[in-house]
C-alpha cells in the first residue's frame, strides 16, 4: 500500500492514551533509526501533562521534517499532531 493512501485511514480520534501509545512507538522508531535526539525529545511522554505533549509533539515534528529520508517516523508524528485537539 502505498503512503498517499495512507493518509486516507488516519485515525482522527485518538484520545489521550491513544495517543502517548503512538508516542512510545514513534519513539522506539526513533530509537531503532538512531535518531537519538528525537529519542530524548519524546521522553517521559506517559507522565506529561497534555499542554506539554502537544508542545513535544510539534517540537519533534518540526525536527523531523527536515530530514526526508525517515518519511515513515514523520507520517506517524503528523498523524499525532492531527490528534492533539483530542488532549484533555
Amino acid at each position: 500500500m502505498n503512503e498517499e493512501n495512507e493518509t486516507l485511514r488516519w485515525p482522527t480520534n485518538l484520545d489521550h492514551p491513544a495517543i502517548v501509545q503512538r508516542l512510545v512507538q514513534v519513539r522506539a522508531m526513533a530509537d531503532a533509526a538512531g535518531l537519538a535526539d528525537l529519542a530524548a525529545r519524546l521522553g517521559g511522554v506517559e507522565t506529561l501533562p497534555s499542554p506539554e505533549l502537544g508542545a513535544k509533539v510539534i517540537g519533534a515534528l518540526t525536527w523531523i521534517q527536515e530530514k526526508p529520508e525517515y518519511g515513515a517516523i514523520t507520517t506517524q508524528l503528523a498523524m499525532v499532531a492531527m490528534n492533539l485537539k483530542n488532549l484533555k
